[in-house]
């Protein structure tokens, strides 16, 4: 047995077979579930639907989640297929790329307005829509990153809006708990997607993280999506408002070994 078996789970956010979306998604249909799938508009469908279908799913239907109507389009469209929902995944943010250059004061509020408004409110608005599907009650996942918490050069907005993200994750637990619905975000280390692309030095950084952390390697889509489908079981049924971290141990370290060696020329 698997440990979503008779779960159905509606996942938000792959945009291609490298996204952290996708790894969630393959952990969770090899655990038993049923999965349906909604992506950013129609400039992704030729990625996402051969993906989709190829864990045999049949509900795969677009959706801006920065506009309210499709949100509701949406869940009108997936009652029409299902008659309840076990699981969200919430893996979408979006910053625009000047916002991500520079220091974080110059940060528009355009800008700004966009990064929460994708990155953090839309987290809430299907929350809302997804709450009275969840009749036995349910899980919500959402994506979060170190860079919340302790500045990360050119995370900058980004940064600000998973700090609100995570505070929407224990808001959202405590409002939703005594439905038996459950919300928790993962905290991953750097993993490349399409995402992760658009954040300068993202590559330096990504190299550098396995010479550092304790495990000494890099985190993958899949390494994330095995503690989604245990995250999201029944397995972890009194864990709600938790900020988890699969990041090889990174967010433990204080100071890393590389700076406190002593230089060659000292010895």
């Amino acid at each position: 047995m698997g440990l979503l078996d008779g779960k159905i789970a509606l996942i938000f956010g792959v945009a291609n077979d490298h996204s952290i979306a996708w790894g969630i998604a393959k952990a969770m249909h090899a655990e038993g579930a049923t999965l349906a799938f909604s992506y950013a508009g129609p400039a992704l469908e030729r990625r996402v639907r051969p993906l989709a279908e190829s864990v045999g799913a049949s509900f795969i239907e677009p959706c801006d989640l920065s506009d309210d109507d499709q949100i509701t389009a949406l869940f009108e469209k997936y009652r029409q297929a299902y008659d309840r929902l076990d699981i969200l995944v919430h893996a979408v943010a979006f910053a625009k790329r000047e916002e991500l250059s520079g220091p974080y004061y110059l940060t528009s509020r355009e800008g700004f307005r966009v990064a929460m408004d994708v990155s953090v409110y839309s987290f809430t608005a299907l929350a809302r829509e997804a709450a009275p599907l969840m009749k036995n009650g349910g899980a919500l996942l959402t994506l979060t990153y170190y860079g919340s918490e302790k500045v990360v050069p050119h995370y900058n907005v980004m940064g600000v809006a998973k700090a609100a993200l995570e505070a929407s994750v224990r808001y959202l637990a405590y409002d939703l708990g005594p439905k038996g619905i459950r919300v928790n975000a993962i905290s991953a280390g750097p993993i490349r997607t399409l995402a992760a692309t658009g954040i300068p030095g993202f590559r330096s950084l990504y190299s550098l993280f396995r010479e550092i952390v304790p495990l000494r390697r890099n985190v993958t889509i899949d390494d994330v999506g095995a503690l989604a489908a245990w995250l999201c079981s029944d397995r972890a049924a009194a864990i709600t408002g938790e900020v988890i971290f699969v990041d090889a141990g990174y967010h433990i370290l204080g100071v890393t070994e590389r700076l406190v060696e002593e230089p060659a020329e000292a010895r």
